[in-house]
């Protein structure tokens, strides 16, 4: 079991997690506490891609608004994930997945996505649910720190409505709320 507390909304668009990632912004949350996985809408012309760049990353394709935000992730990948296509992942998230990539075999029967998930505290049968939400198009956003800063970090994410929200948290006796 992995000693991070980790946080998982979903969004049902781009626009609802961009909402949220403002709003912790504005709270004064600390942004590299923050990962962010989404896909990117196929494209039959035309470059698509990201790499770092300071305080954010430069992006190409037609998530450029949303992807190219100034909000401090740290960390950025794109990958071509067979059976749920183009994704983008900022953050933390990012680079737990290209650590996954090194190892020779994933932890626990996941593919890269799902050892990263799981190495930033999200139980399995949870990993599962969030790739199928990948999948369908959702967006997750991953918030990761003490049960007190996620608790916080979920009040202020409650106002932006999320598909989900939950909390999974690494020390004994807390409950997922």
């Amino acid at each position: 079991m992995s000693e991070i507390n980790s946080l998982v909304a979903v969004y049902d668009t781009h626009v609802g997690a961009e909402a949220a990632v403002r709003k912790l912004q504005q709270a004064g949350f600390d942004m590299t506490k923050l990962s962010i996985a989404g896909q990117e809408y196929r494209v039959e012309e035309g470059v698509v891609g990201c790499y770092a760049v300071a305080h954010g990353m430069k992006y190409w394709g037609k998530m450029e608004a949303f992807w190219g935000g100034r909000w401090g992730l740290t960390g950025t990948a794109f990958f071509l994930l067979l059976g749920i296509g183009p994704i983008v992942f900022a953050g933390p998230l990012a680079a737990s997945i290209v650590g996954s990539l090194d190892r020779t075999a994933f932890g626990g029967g996941f593919n890269a996505l799902g050892a990263g998930l799981a190495s930033l505290g999200i139980p399995r049968n949870r990993i599962i649910w969030y790739e199928s939400n990948l999948r369908a198009d959702k967006v997750l956003l991953l918030a990761h720190g003490t049960s007190k800063e996620l608790l916080s970090v979920r009040d202020h994410l409650r106002s932006t409505h999320p598909q989900e929200l939950d909390l999974h948290f690494a020390e004994e006796g807390l409950a997922a709320a």
